[in-house]
């Protein structure tokens, strides 16, 4: 390879650290530490709605506690940042300006009323819905003016016929008709980039050698293929990796599966473990050994040897590795630091403590009541589970919990206790009526430590999952949602709570 070799992965600031991400960034890093090159850590927060600092330093945060580390980002510099979307504004600006100028891109007007119209009509036709280029005919003048007092969106211009065709070094040649691909918008109304145009300019001014990604990203590539020959640059190297998959084959979604990174850092897993078994998603050594380190993926890391085959998530698989490395990897005094530093530490056992006091009359009355706090997944049964409330009921209130809390933030007492006020007073419930499932739900028991200030030390991952799992328990005993009554209550929710669903 003549250039040096630069990695990069790209996440936004938008939620909780994804599994996926940790996947993407162990792939990349080993490419580039195999080849001495570098690995880049960029924040993409160009959604000014949805990305936060909190987000951004929970990125930090996860990565390197699965031992990933980067070379240049945010929070250690480097010679081609800034490493935030945010502060490259005026670069953006440039670049569309120039596209604008070469008129490979164009201004456009339409508003959203219009846009729906055309994607119904196009829908109603069995058509591919797709901007209709109404804007693309404006001339350079007249697109100027109307720019001065109008709202705008910048759109790429789009061949009208013909392919293109890339390499893809795990899939050769890739072809894929101009027809399939929409005048994307490049830069929305607010001035800011969208991700496909921030991505090719970041990706070109920070020397990145290699995009190795997920496949979703297959069919997005010709645009960025298309932005490179705009701009009269050399297109780096793609590689797009297989992605998660659920049991059922499915994308790997946290509605059936845990997907947080700090999920199997508060259920108690071993980063070493857990990057383990993420490499054994996509990737076997030469000698075909289970157990093995980021730097021994480093070491004989070849793209080549990456399988195209949709890697299956197992927990179970993850749980017989992590035991494994406890059993075999582990000496047995750095497993007894480990479990003091995970939670039988004296400010996590003390916080429990301070809540089960009211609670104790001699010491072995502590483990039970800290059991929920202590463990991946209570057990129980339906039976305890719904309790006196009626059989209708307690899917309904847990999956309105589950998408409440989706968006609890902070997550601490008060913002947890509003949330289910909220949840009694708009379902006409007393919360007294309300609590005894979701005690049941996260600690297996109708009687626990105070709920509110037990989730704010359960953290959201593990209390997301619990309500899930709450939620498959009354699905496979008959008590659960159906498709049909899912959707009512998806809009029922929308309408009384004034939330979307993510």
């Amino acid at each position: 390879m003549s250039a040096p070799v630069r990695t990069r992965i790209a996440p936004s600031p938008t939620g909780a650290p994804h599994l996926g991400t940790a996947y993407m960034a162990l792939f990349n890093l080993a490419f580039a530490r195999k080849h001495g090159g570098q690995f880049i850590l960029r924040i993409e927060d160009t959604d000014r709605q949805r990305s936060s600092t909190e987000s951004e330093q929970a990125i930090f945060d996860a990565l390197r506690w699965t031992g990933i580390e980067w070379d240049e980002g945010p929070d250690c510099g480097g010679d081609f940042g800034p490493y935030r979307q945010s502060e490259r504004l005026d670069l953006y600006e440039q670049e569309i300006n120039r596209l604008l100028k070469q008129e490979d891109a164009y201004r456009c007007f339409c508003s959203a009323e219009r846009l729906n119209e055309v994607r119904a009509r196009q829908m109603a036709e069995k058509q591919t819905p797709r901007y209709d280029g109404h804007c693309l005919s404006l001339s350079a003048e007249e697109s100027i003016k109307r720019a001065e007092n109008e709202p705008f969106v910048v759109r790429m211009k789009i061949p009208q016929s013909g392919q293109c065709t890339f390499v893809d070094e795990l899939r050769e040649e890739v072809s894929i008709d101009w027809a399939q691909i929409d005048h994307q918008v490049i830069r929305k109304t607010d001035g800011f980039p969208t991700y496909h145009l921030a991505n090719v300019v970041d990706d070109h001014h920070m020397q990145i050698s290699h995009v190795i990604r997920g496949e979703e990203w297959i069919s997005s590539t010709p645009k960025h293929v298309l932005l490179y020959q705009y701009f009269g640059w050399d297109a780096p190297t793609f590689a797009h990796l297989p992605l998660l998959r659920n049991p059922d084959k499915s994308k790997l979604s946290k509605r059936k599966n845990p997907t947080g990174i700090f999920y199997f850092r508060d259920a108690g897993y071993l980063p070493e473990a857990l990057i383990n078994y993420l490499g054994m998603m996509g990737y076997t050594l030469p000698d075909q050994r289970e157990i093995f380190s980021l730097g021994e993926l480093s070491d004989t890391f070849d793209l080549k040897r990456i399988s195209l085959g949709g890697p299956i998530f197992d927990l179970a698989k993850l749980k017989w590795l992590n035991g494994r490395y406890l059993r075999e990897k582990l000496p047995a005094e750095e497993v007894v630091e480990r479990l003091q530093a995970w939670k039988a530490n004296p400010d996590f056992l003390g916080k429990i403590m301070h809540l089960a006091l009211q609670r104790l009359e001699t010491f072995s009355d502590f483990f039970p009541l800290a059991q929920f706090l202590l463990s991946e997944q209570p057990e129980y049964d339906v039976e305890t589970l719904c309790g006196k409330l009626s059989p209708d009921q307690p899917a309904k209130l847990l999956k309105i919990a589950e998408w409440e809390l989706e968006k609890a933030t902070p997550w601490d007492r008060d913002t947890l206790s509003s949330i289910f006020q909220k949840i009694a007073e708009t379902e006409d419930i007393k919360l007294k009526q309300l609590m005894p499932l979701f005690f049941v739900a996260m600690s297996g028991s109708a009687i626990s430590l105070p709920l509110f200030d037990g989730l704010a030390l359960l953290g959201p991952d593990l209390t997301r999952m619990r309500l899930r799992r709450a939620l498959e328990i009354l699905g496979e005993s008959g008590n659960g949602l159906s498709k049909k009554g899912l959707k009512s209550l998806e809009k029922e929710y929308a309408s009384r709570y004034g939330n979307r669903i993510d």
